[in-house]
């Protein structure tokens, strides 16, 4: 049901964000693919987007239509601008773009928007794991002007459920994604096109509204907080913390740490202090069974860094519930491992 609670908490999320539109659906998956299909992307439109993600941004692009087309990452994981230049350059079919803002991060957005101008690329942004960030003071999803985020309850703005929301800028744009999340109706039992059941459900939008939005200033406050304090504390040489792309202001979804050594023997070392970890993501999306017999026709650089990331990549403990005793824990922890 789409009634006065989705309504309001769309209106909430807008001026929050930044963004004049926002329209609540059913999954940050559906959020991407209304995306793409409200930006303009036709059928066999070439995507290019990042090979290290959870694997529902590339399947978005394929639901959409289009076909993903993947470059390697950058020193802080998230897509190598650069190559992304280099490849825009030798290959003017491609059109669009899925830039992931991983772990909290922003990619710059001023080089982004570079791109976005002399190559005319329409461009979605992923942001479930960013929002609250920004790029040279700029909310992400405002480059592109499409926003596609995801409430998943692990989310920074997670719920009890599965949601997520569309942003943009594009008023059109914004009343076509409205209809498309729900069967592609304009008005009751009218069908102007081919739709998705894709609701953000009312309890769940209440929820988001009342509870979880209002306390997101401070929840991040606590994010950026416990990753300074791993930024500055953890001085194990054999663990790296990439660095944040320039010009971010990140959330800190994920604090990632890359491994130096071997990575399941560190992972043990902390379980022993009863500390859990996660990894993001151990296998790139283009060797992932479903795609792995056409990784050749999707892969236009070598993925060095993104399976430097897959091989090595930890994920300590970010939610803003540890307290000053579970950090200096975590910390002397991973100073404590001898790799």
């Amino acid at each position: 049901m789409l009634g006065r609670e989705v309504a309001a908490f769309e209106a909430d999320l807008a001026v929050a964000w930044g963004l004049p539109y926002a329209i609540g659906c059913a999954s940050g998956l559906d959020a991407i693919e209304i995306g793409l299909r409200c930006a303009g992307l036709t059928e066999g439109d070439r995507v290019l987007t990042t090979p290290l993600s959870a694997f529902a941004t590339s399947l978005a692009i394929f639901r959409a239509g289009g076909c993903p087309i993947f470059v390697d990452v950058d020193a802080s994981g998230l897509l190598d601008l650069d190559q992304c230049e280099h490849a825009l350059g030798a290959d003017r079919t491609i059109r669009f773009m899925v830039p992931v803002h991983l772990y909290g991060h922003a990619l710059d957005g001023e080089r982004l928007a570079s791109l976005r101008d002399r190559f005319a690329l329409t461009i979605v942004e992923d942001c479930a794991q960013a929002v609250g960030a920004t790029s040279h003071g700029k909310p992400v999803g405002s480059t592109g002007g499409w926003a596609a985020t995801s409430f998943y309850p692990t989310k920074n703005l997670g719920c009890i459920g599965d949601g997520g929301a569309v942003l943009t800028t594009d008023g059109a744009g914004a009343q076509r994604a409205a209809s498309l999340r729900d069967y592609g109706q304009t008005a009751k039992f009218e069908h102007d096109e081919l739709g998705l059941n894709s609701r953000l459900d009312e309890l769940q939008a209440a929820i988001l509204k009342r509870a979880l939005l209002p306390d997101l200033v401070r929840v991040t406050a606590r994010r950026r907080e416990i990753a300074r304090r791993y930024a500055e504390e953890i001085r194990n040489p054999a663990l790296e913390a990439p660095p944040a792309p320039h010009g971010s202001d990140s959330v800190w979804h994920i604090y990632p740490l890359l491994v130096r050594g071997d990575r399941a023997a560190f992972r043990t070392h902390l379980a022993a202090a009863g500390i859990g970890t996660g990894v993001h993501y151990p296998r790139l999306i283009p060797l992932q069974r479903a795609l792995e017999a056409r990784a050749r026709d999707l892969v236009r650089t070598p993925l060095e860094q993104a399976r430097r990331f897959a091989e090595s990549e930890v994920s300590l403990p970010i939610h803003p519930y540890l307290s000053r005793d579970d950090i200096d824990r975590i910390v002397a922890a991973c100073n404590d491992w001898m790799g």
